[in-house]
């Protein structure tokens, strides 16, 4: 059975924000691009630092270029009026790596369980709007460690693909750490590994 590794995937490529308003209620969209939960999670609790006196800050992020890792939060909104529209705006714009928070001032008027669902959706979806939205690849990195003699036949491999050097030391054994994009890894594992000394870790 062949799997198929999704790399490539789309996201922002800038943090973004907007405002929208309804019934006196002021919602703050923020959307940003991140990599990991910690990232997306640290995103939010600054925001939520620096927006201490609003009444919420709810929130959503999707990561992976399958999309398959999120988290949505209504932070004392009902249940299902927030995190969830949020979310649905991020899977509706088809990206991914991303998280957006979205600050609430109520206003005084009470908005319903549709109108919240309406309202946080909205902002979302204009914070998306307000970013420019990129295609990126997911990397995977490869370690190797070889003789000096092979340098020659190493180099001209990585260099014929797209691989990134990340680090590199020339010694009586020579390591180079690689970047390249995660469907194109195996195969450029295999061509390295076909020469002698070489050795992957």
């Amino acid at each position: 059975m062949i799997v198929e590794i999704i790399s490539e995937y789309r996201t922002l490529a800038a943090p973004a924000e907007a405002v929208f308003r309804e019934k006196m209620s002021k919602f703050i969209a923020f959307a940003s691009p991140v990599q990991t939960a910690d990232e997306a999670k640290a995103f939010v609790a600054g925001i939520a630092n620096e927006y201490h006196d609003a009444r919420h800050v709810c929130w959503a992020y999707q990561l992976g270029a399958d999309g398959k890792e999120y988290q949505s939060n209504d932070n004392g909104e009902p249940s299902g009026t927030a995190g969830k529209p949020i979310l649905g705006q991020i899977r509706s714009a088809e990206i991914t790596n991303t998280v957006i928070a979205v600050v609430r001032y109520f206003g005084g008027i009470k908005l319903g369980t549709s109108g919240l669902i309406a309202a946080y959706r909205e902002a979302a979806r204009l914070a998306i709007e307000a970013g420019e939205i990129i295609t990126m690849y997911e990397q995977r990195q490869i370690n190797i460690t070889f003789a000096y003699q092979a340098m020659n036949d190493v180099m001209r491999i990585v260099k014929s693909s797209e691989a990134k050097i990340l680090s590199q030391q020339f010694d009586n054994t020579c390591s180079l750490s690689l970047s390249i994009r995660s469907d194109r890894a195996d195969a450029l594992s295999c061509r390295l590994a076909a020469i002698s000394s070489v050795s992957l870790h």
